[in-house]
């Protein structure tokens, strides 16, 4: 059997071969999209449809860089990793987005010439994480970002730093990190000295190997060293060390560049060298930190006999030695790691007896993808310092830096030295921590209202104890150097995995965020500061980590099940209060599941007992979490060998039409379909493209054959638009992504009352097709470029939720959308249901002694087939008119805003024929609607205007 199956994998392997690899988008084709999109912005039927950011904000976003005004503090600039740059004047009070309106929310660092307030942003962040988007080059604005003009290095995808000359604003130099999962030539150092028009690259390393940081001495622009840095990420692995990382000099203002860090320099050479980060004191006073991934000396070897077990010193046992065992010792492991019950020292030792485990099995049971990474033996993070201009180097300690990067060194790698003391640096990964003797000893500055995972940091010129810090939690300021912290958390840029929303009258939305854990509040809470009075922000947290998917039961929205990475689910009573671990565990001599880092969750729609998961095999539990059955055999391609959990599925639903009627996808590019609830399997991806990752795969809600499909090739560097349809279980693919422009796409979500309305997220997009994909419209108002993760549609109040990665949830009403038929579509005029509004005596009448009069406004909607302009009237019962104003239209959706008064030609006719009850005017001095039916026309298009 055995034999079989690696003949199997090898013919799967050597079929996979046959095909090429998905390739990098280039960057000619993305400059296209976007002009595409732009046009369609301003063309499309839904551009008037208006989206209204509902929250949440108080768990913020990834922070990547922060550009202090140095002459006044309290305004600084906030570059968020995929939620644009956001400006404050009042110390992190309040924040304005300055970047709405460009290309791209994807933000890798920012610098500003203070003296003529331009402003250069970096696009594509750095940190090479499984979210790090890419960019389109350098951007730059003279008016603070009222309007952006991109500067070049289109194809740089990631870049790392911009170093403005304080003395010239058209001289920069710019470090290029380059492209994330694949080689490209447009990485290493570039110049330019004519703001941007023409660029020079002074240092190329290698098409693998970009530079990571940039530093400039404070009181010398000439003096300069930057760090190079070889990587290789994909799907299944990083490597994120190599020959070619290293330091470099230059004094000549970023023209040339010169390695320093040679095999005589004292800085670690060869393949192990990984992410360096830099900082400058002075010529002489240099800072690095190293993320170095050579090997730690062996350790003694292993003895059964010490205190404690390891998972390693099952590895060499032999079975002698595992049944001499101490069985406390044995159930103390086995309890600490997760073991099932059914997993204790005696029923154990009864399978190594008979020979159907080995010892082995032991710590083969605990090592996926994710383990292996946090198991890796490597040295870690180091900091070294020079004192002669970067000659020579000297590690600043003699232990080891426990607990600061916990092997995920590549996501973090800065260094920064105090301007007013050489001997006073900081570092950070998962805490934030200080040095006061020149990197010898360190005390942490972290604190309870601090989130961890830091990526910037600013000290004040002027004053040593004023720090900001920027982290995956936002932006924190100290006063007294790290003792105490302030939290500034009012963008509204959470990094959503996956939304969904309960079907209470009043209803939720849940959410799961990067490293911000799981959320739940109401879909109408108002973001505000008036929380701050009660102490009860609206969305509430329910879980930690990495939040992911959501299912909440239909029956009891109390019930909910989520979690955080690498499959870990539960199963929450929110009303008790209480979490149950739900994870699938294989059985011991198995090989482990593999969960992807986004692990697929899903209720089924027939029974909300029956809950499906997805490793790389589909579970199934029959009573809600407890127990669980594989019903399938593993549906990918088998994983590769890596440091990544890869070879799972990403996806999964089952037919609304039939039980066990379900779609599954993987990280590979495989879909199958089972009609008899995991019974037999049919793999139904043959024909299209290899190798993507399956983002979203949807069975239809109006015909039983019809599927839905969209691949993704963000992990190739592959940004072309993929997705698909089937009306016959996934036997032949129709491709619907039409005029879609240039994007990786990560959800399909077909419209729960019009069958021929879809929705599609892509990388920065939201679109909508009223002919199931022949072609699509773009959603823009009230919305940016920011990453579509998930779209959810609320069925009763007939709402589109849109979860995005950079700028936290949007919602629009489709109630509207959902009319719309071919017939509509060509009509010259369509008038929709105006609804009901509640009369109020607080119309027109003045707010207290200095308050503003509250001036009420109702939004007449209607569909033109063309862009003219109309005239739109109000009647009483009598047919009488009561107000009548123009509107201009475009072709597609429109809105007007009627402020529900009396024109003053009606007051008058109406005042003549009511003398003894004339209309009065408000504080204001309008005369508003009293309680009653009115008519809103338009044409012939005539509808119902109600005042209670």
């Amino acid at each position: 059997m055995k034999i079989k199956l690696l003949l199997t994998a090898a013919l799967v392997c050597c079929a996979t071969l046959i095909y090429a690899q998905p390739q990098a988008t280039s960057s000619s084709k993305i400059q296209e999209a976007l002009k595409l999109k732009n046009e369609m912005a301003n063309t499309s039927l839904v551009k008037n449809i208006e989206f209204t950011n509902i929250g949440p904000t108080v768990m913020s976003g990834r922070v990547v860089d922060l550009a202090v005004n140095p002459v006044e503090p309290t305004e600084f600039y906030v570059a968020y990793a995929s939620g644009g740059v956001w400006h404050t004047t009042n110390n992190g009070t309040t924040f304005t987005p300055i970047i709405d309106n460009a290309d791209t929310q994807n933000i890798a660092d920012i610098d500003v010439h203070w003296a003529s307030r331009t402003i250069w942003v970096g696009t594509g962040e750095n940190n090479a994480s499984r979210s790090t988007y890419a960019g389109i080059g350098l951007l730059k604005s003279d008016d603070n970002g009222e309007t952006w003009a991109n500067v070049g290095l289109h194809d740089s995808h990631h870049i790392a730093r911009i170093l403005i000359n304080p003395k010239d604003k058209n001289e920069v130099v710019v470090g290029v990190t380059g492209h994330l999962y694949s080689t490209n030539k447009e990485r290493g150092m570039y110049k330019t000295t004519d703001g941007g028009k023409t660029w020079k690259q002074s240092l190329f390393v290698d098409e693998a190997s970009g530079i990571i940081d940039v530093q400039v001495n404070p009181n010398d622009y000439n003096l300069m060293f930057a760090s190079s840095w070889t990587k290789d990420r994909k799907a299944w692995n990083f490597s994120g060390n190599g020959n070619n990382s290293g330091i470099y000099k230059s004094t000549d203002a970023g023209e040339s560049w010169v390695k320093v860090s040679t095999e005589k320099s004292g800085f670690p050479t060869g393949d192990g060298v990984g992410r360096i980060g830099l900082a400058i004191y002075d010529s002489n006073t240099i800072y690095a930190i190293h993320d170095s991934q050579f090997r730690r000396p062996e350790e003694t070897s292993k003895d059964t006999s010490k205190e404690m077990l390891v998972k390693d010193d099952f590895k060499t046992m032999s079975k002698d030695d595992f049944m001499a065992l101490d069985n406390s010792k044995l159930n103390a492991f086995l309890k600490q790691n997760g073991f099932q019950e059914k997993y204790r020292a005696e029923n154990v030792k009864q399978l190594v007896s008979s020979g159907s485990v080995q010892p082995i099995d032991i710590a083969n049971y605990l090592e996926d993808a994710n383990s292996l990474l946090f198991d890796t033996p490597v040295i870690g993070a180091e900091v070294y310092k020079s004192t002669d201009g970067g000659t020579t180097w000297n590690k600043t300690h003699e232990d080891y830096l426990e607990g600061l990067y916990f092997s995920y060194g590549y996501y973090f790698g800065h260094i920064y030295v105090s301007p007013h003391n050489a001997e006073h640096i900081y570092i950070y990964g998962v805490p934030i921590v200080k040095s006061k003797d020149g990197g010898k000893t360190y005390s942490s500055i972290s604190a309870s209202n601090v989130h961890s995972d830091h990526h910037a940091l600013w000290i004040n010129p002027e004053n040593a104890n004023h720090l900001i810090n920027g982290n995956d939690g936002g932006v924190n300021i100290t006063y007294d150097d790290g003792e105490n912290w302030i939290k500034n958390n009012s963008p509204s840029v959470g990094q959503f995995y996956a939304i969904n929303i309960d079907h209470e009258k009043n209803y939720n939305v849940y959410g799961g965020l990067q490293d911000n854990g799981v959320w739940v509040g109401p879909h109408n809470a108002t973001e505000s500061t008036r929380w701050h009075g009660s102490g009860d922000y609206p969305w509430k947290g329910i879980m930690g980590g990495d939040g992911m998917q959501i299912q909440i039961d239909n029956r009891n929205s109390d019930i909910v099940y989520t979690g955080f990475q690498f499959g870990n689910y539960f199963r929450i009573d929110r009303a008790k209060n209480k979490n149950t671990y739900i994870q699938p565990k294989h059985t011991l001599g198995e090989n482990p599941y593999r969960f992807n880092w986004q692990t697929p969750i899903l209720l089924s729609p027939h029974n909300q007992d029956i809950l499906y998961l997805g490793g790389n095999k589909l579970m199934r539990s029959m009573n809600k979490g407890d127990d669980w059955e594989a019903i399938s055999d593993d549906l990918t391609n088998g994983g590769k060998k890596g440091n990544v959990a890869y070879g799972t599925l990403t996806t999964i639903d089952e037919s609304p039409f039939q039980f066990g009627l379900i779609y599954t996808g993987s990280d590979d590019g495989l879909v199958h379909v089972t009609k008899n609830g995991g019974g037999t399997w049919e793999h139904i991806s043959t024909s299209l493209p290899k190798d993507l990752w399956v983002s979203r795969v949807i069975a239809s809600k109006h015909k039983k054959e019809r599927v839905y499909l969209t691949l993704n090739g963000y992990r190739w560097d592959d940004f072309n638009v993929y997705v698909y349809k089937s009306d016959d279980y996934g036997k032949t693919w129709k491709t619907i992504s039409s005029n879609i422009p240039t994007a990786a796409v990560n959800v399909i979500r077909e419209d729960t009352e019009n069958e021929n309305i879809l929705y599609v997220g892509t990388d920065n997009g939201t679109y909508i097709s009223f002919n199931q994909g022949e072609s699509w419209e773009l959603f823009s108002k009230g919305l940016n470029a920011a990453a579509v993760h998930d779209i959810v549609i609320q069925p009763e109040a007939k709402h589109l939720l849109i979860g995005t990665h950079g700028r936290s949830i949007y919602k629009t009403s489709i109630a509207n959308i959902q009319q719309m038929n071919e017939k509509k579509l060509t009509s010259d005029l369509t008038l929709f249901d105006v609804s009901s509004i509640r009369a109020s005596s607080r119309w027109g009448a003045k707010r207290g002694s200095w308050g503003i009069p509250y001036e009420p406004s109702k939004q007449i909607e209607f569909y033109s087939a063309k862009t003219n302009e109309v005239l739109i009237q109000i009647l009483d019962t009598e047919d009488n008119i009561i107000n009548e104003f123009k509107s201009n239209t475009d072709k597609g959706f429109n809105a007007a805003n009627y402020d529900l008064t009396y024109s003053k030609k009606a007051v008058n006719a109406y005042n003549k024929k009511n003398k003894e009850k004339p209309l009065k005017p408000a504080d204001n001095g309008k005369y508003y609607l009293k309680k009653g039916t009115y008519t809103v026309k338009i044409g012939d298009e005539k509808t119902k205007l109600e005042i209670k």
